[in-house]
């Protein structure tokens, strides 16, 4: 017997809806990541995209344990001389959690052609409505 490989004209992709609410940054991102790679698919080829579609809710009810909350912070460059900007992730669930979840996910997606096209599939919303009820999105348990 052969093994199986997936042929990129092949991969269904479905959609799938995690609610945030109350679970933990990283079991959120975990879950997402593996979605958007396809890895808990039986037909998973490492060199093909056959991930799904991911819809997080509920984004800035999900919780930072120990305490990340006010020790984490985001750290980005602007590009100049003198350009790093940070952010605690106190103001940074307040203002942007959509961010903080896109963040935790790509962090856990692999940096190569496949793992770029993956994270064009993840739509994170700050409360329980999205706009992508005409895809029938499957819920999925954490």
């Amino acid at each position: 017997m052969s093994t199986f490989m997936a042929k990129p004209a092949d991969v269904e992709r479905k959609w799938y809806v995690i609610d945030a609410a109350g679970q933990p940054l990283g079991k959120v991102a975990a879950a997402a990541a593996t979605l958007l790679r396809g890895k808990q698919k039986v037909t998973f080829t490492p060199h093909v995209d056959c991930g799904d579609f991911v819809i997080v809710i509920n984004a800035s009810k999900v919780v930072l344990t120990g305490r990340k909350l006010e020790q984490k912070k985001y750290i980005r460059h602007t590009g100049w001389i003198g350009g790093i900007k940070e952010v605690s992730y106190t103001t940074l669930m307040k203002t942007r959690p959509e961010l903080a979840v896109e963040l935790a996910v790509k962090g856990m997606i692999p940096d190569t052609v496949i793992g770029r096209k993956a994270l064009t599939r993840i739509r994170i919303y700050k409360n329980d409505s999205h706009n992508q009820a005409a895809q029938k999105p499957e819920k999925w348990e954490l």
